[in-house]
């Protein structure tokens, strides 16, 4: 992977989304687990962390549409050269905004994303920032046309209520893992470092028609503890 850290130390960006944020959530627990992990793994890299529940990111408005729409009639046009091609208050504004949070992906070389399930999709608040930070030609190398992310790696730590998984009679509502994957692919980074952790059921000891999957729980929420023990032990 590039690293793109302080001098030369790889970053790990760790974002939260769940709205619990509480001891109890399993997203956060999960998350925490894989930053331990990896800064153990990598003692001169750099951690940051933005929560979207504790801080939100705002929804568009009509400045990021305007300057977004004008950015793309330019070609590829570095974040840095963005500002200059801005016209007026609001999309001045809408820009910085932005530029922060992309600038953060630009530097991560590790991407770590908290997300539960919310209604079959992921939180409103993991796709504000989502919407913010896929700004027109942001990670497009200007010289070569290639992606900029192409060697950072995406850690996806996700959690559903209920069971989505091959075979599931709610298989094909999964909105959430399956979206995840197609975004930041479709973003620049490679398919094969797209890695998706899920636990399934977690909401099977406080509802009554889920009781009977709670073993299945346990046995999930276990074997994804050791699956982001095992990923952050990569690197």
């Amino acid at each position: 992977m590039t690293d793109r850290g302080r001098a030369g130390a790889p970053v790990l960006l760790q974002v939260d989304s769940s709205a619990d944020r509480r001891a109890g959530s399993v997203t956060r627990e999960l998350g925490a687990a894989y930053a331990r992990g990896w800064l153990a793994r990598h003692p001169d890299g750099v951690r940051r962390y933005r929560d979207l529940a504790a801080a939100p990111v705002p929804p568009l408005g009509q400045g990021y549409v305007s300057l977004g729409t004008r950015v793309e009639r330019h070609g590829v046009v570095p974040p840095e050269k963005v500002a200059a091609l801005a016209e007026g208050a609001d999309e001045e504004r809408e820009w910085a905004v932005s530029l922060p949070l992309i600038t953060e992906v630009r530097e991560a070389t590790t991407l770590l994303v908290g997300a539960p399930m919310y209604n079959f999709s992921v939180p409103a608040a993991l796709k504000a920032w989502i919407d913010r930070i896929t700004f027109p030609g942001a990670y497009v190398d200007p010289d070569g046309g290639g992606s900029l992310l192409a060697g950072v790696r995406v850690v996806v730590v996700a959690a559903c209520g209920g069971g989505y998984g091959a075979g599931a009679p709610r298989a094909g509502w999964d909105f959430q893992v399956p979206y995840l994957r197609a975004y930041f692919v479709n973003l620049g980074v490679a398919e094969g470092e797209v890695r998706v952790v899920r636990a399934e059921f977690t909401r099977a000891g406080d509802v009554a028609g889920l009781g009977r999957f709670r073993e299945a729980a346990v046995r999930g929420l276990a074997r994804a503890r050791g699956e982001v023990a095992a990923l952050a032990a990569e690197g």
